[in-house]
């Protein structure tokens, strides 16, 4: 089984690029989503991010946006918060990999591959990219999101450069779709067939 870690700084297009791979019948673990679950209604997260994070904590579970507005106005609270959802992410992880061990490849989908250091499990990684003013056009079309927001997210990341630098495969997101699906389509044919590095 080969793992591809998949991921890109914020509003690269990095799910874009998880459903092209998905769509191609590719196991996709997608970390988002995950914490999505694990902070969600009755997630398994929710005591501790309501322990760490008093009043966040709502019927619908975490209350994103009330979260996010007591990390960016106290960036020390991310490493906490971090410190909860990461090992519960790893395990999660690790059931996926069991579930898909047969498979000749599998993606994992996730936003903070190197800054929170799961670059470690895979064996190649591939970067989504794409100009920073598409980028920022991108990300200010998202619900809730501001300029202000939006810097302090980028601000928590690697810069886009240094992802590259790392990166045994980019996949530059600038264009159309079908340009994206080609690169997506010629980086699973090279992979596919090929054993792990490691």
């Amino acid at each position: 089984m080969i793992i591809l870690g998949l991921t890109g700084s914020i509003a690269m297009g990095k799910s874009t690029v998880a459903t092209l791979f998905s769509a191609m019948k590719l196991p996709v673990f997608d970390a988002d989503k995950v914490v999505h679950q694990l902070q969600g209604p009755q997630g398994k997260l929710l005591p501790a991010i309501g322990q760490a994070f008093p009043g966040v904590i709502d019927a619908n579970g975490v209350n994103r946006q009330k979260l996010g507005s007591m990390l960016l106005a106290n960036p020390a609270g991310f490493s906490r918060l971090e410190a909860i959802i990461h090992p519960a992410v790893v395990q999660e992880l690790r059931h996926f990999l069991r579930q898909h061990r047969s498979r000749p490849l599998v993606i994992i989908d996730i936003p903070l591959l190197f800054e929170a250091g799961f670059d470690r499990l895979t064996d190649y990684i591939a970067v989504v990219s794409a100009p920073s003013w598409i980028q920022r056009r991108r990300a200010l079309k998202r619900p809730n999101m501001t300029e202000s927001r939006f810097y302090g997210l980028l601000s928590r990341q690697w810069p886009d450069r240094k992802k590259r630098q790392l990166a045994d495969f980019i996949i530059r997101n600038g264009g159309n779709i079908a340009q994206t699906a080609a690169q997506t389509r010629k980086i699973a044919g090279c992979l596919v067939g090929q054993g792990s590095r490691y």
